[in-house]
């Protein structure tokens, strides 16, 4: 019963904070000043015509009415009009096309960075104060105090450029065709197409982007599970488990270990649900097609229906990992119980 309540009222605080910050993200992009008639040439009338019939001559809170009332009863995220390379495409399905690179390198840097980040943490703690543990702790402070696009910017120069060692940039839709003629593969702008991401070709041209989020994390990693772990061997409990004839392993493995995990796991689950909101630096710096370069693209140019919509996008995955992470105390330790007295 208290982790119904719970759930609800996170739930409840969750939509009013989603709520609140959509309005005044809406209320401060339409009081920017736009210039619709610059790059349009003549098709300015036809334009304007467009922006009249969506409600962009109304007053700001009519507008809001209107823009929300299009999204629900028809789905309608709006139409680009500034990005020249999106101009009068529907916001969705840009977005849908934009999302599968984001979903990719993010759940591949995550693959990589929670099973090496957690075994690095774990061979610290059991060589505390060794040189092994220095020379890991050294290192994780090191890379956790040097921001990822100076490592993807190292990793480009020295491993694409200078080694060759992997491409560039990411692989095209044309390239991915191209290589695998067998396949019969087809791109359809406003769709996607799985097999053009599932191959080799494409993985290892992500491979220099996956490497380089993949360093603040494993490092992350590394420094919170050796700092749990340190503290779960040194408890009187794991004393009395040894007492009771369990070997120095055995209460590792058995105790340390499970009890250690317990506020470690939610983060990987958080990181998870995270991962849709991508890298918005690493996929610029890689040329990666994706939702983080779209939102870029759309704040610079200040296009309203893409800026509303991808802001919309992040806020939400935001407030549902740290959703996920609270209730998952619960599901991962029995003896937590969420919103009890």
């Amino acid at each position: 019963m208290y982790m119904f309540k719970y759930i609800c009222k996170r739930i409840g605080l969750m939509i009013m904070t989603f709520t609140i910050i959509f309005v005044t993200c809406f209320v401060l992009i339409k009081l920017l000043p736009v210039d619709y008639s610059v790059g349009f040439g003549e098709d300015t009338a036809k334009i304007e015509n467009m922006l009249k019939s969506r409600g962009y001559d109304k007053p700001i809170p009519e507008q809001f009415i209107l823009y929300m009332r299009r999204i629900f009863l028809d789905g309608d995220f709006g139409i680009g009009f500034r990005m020249p390379e999106y101009r009068g495409q529907p916001v969705w399905s840009v977005f849908i096309e934009k999302l599968p690179p984001t979903i990719l390198i993010n759940i591949y840097s995550s693959l990589l960075a929670v099973p090496v980040g957690i075994a690095l943490g774990i061979f610290a703690a059991l060589k505390k104060n060794k040189w092994q543990d220095h020379l890991i702790s050294t290192a994780v402070m090191v890379v956790i105090s040097v921001p990822s696009f100076v490592y993807a910017t190292l990793l480009l120069y020295i491993v694409c450029f200078k080694m060759s060692a992997l491409p560039l940039n990411i692989a095209s839709f044309a390239d991915v065709i191209k290589a695998y003629p067998e396949k019969n593969l087809v791109y359809i702008p406003g769709t996607f197409n799985w097999s053009l991401y599932f191959n080799s070709k494409m993985f290892l041209s992500m491979l220099p982007a996956v490497f380089s989020m993949a360093f603040g994390s494993i490092a992350g990693y590394a420094r919170f599970t050796r700092a749990e772990l340190t503290e779960v061997l040194t408890s009187e409990f794991m004393l009395l488990a040894r007492t009771k004839g369990l070997t120095k392993s055995q209460a590792t493995v058995r105790h340390a270990l499970r009890n250690s995990m317990v506020p470690i796991f939610p983060s990987i689950i958080g990181e998870f649900i995270s991962v849709l909101s991508g890298s918005l630096v690493i996929e610029n710096i890689f040329s990666i097609p994706g939702v983080g370069g779209l939102y870029l693209a759309a704040i610079n140019a200040k296009d309203y229906d893409f800026f509303m919509m991808l802001s919309g996008f992040y806020l939400l995955v935001s407030l549902v990992a740290s959703l996920v992470i609270d209730l998952s105390y619960g599901v991962i330790d029995p003896r937590i119980r969420m919103g009890a007295k």
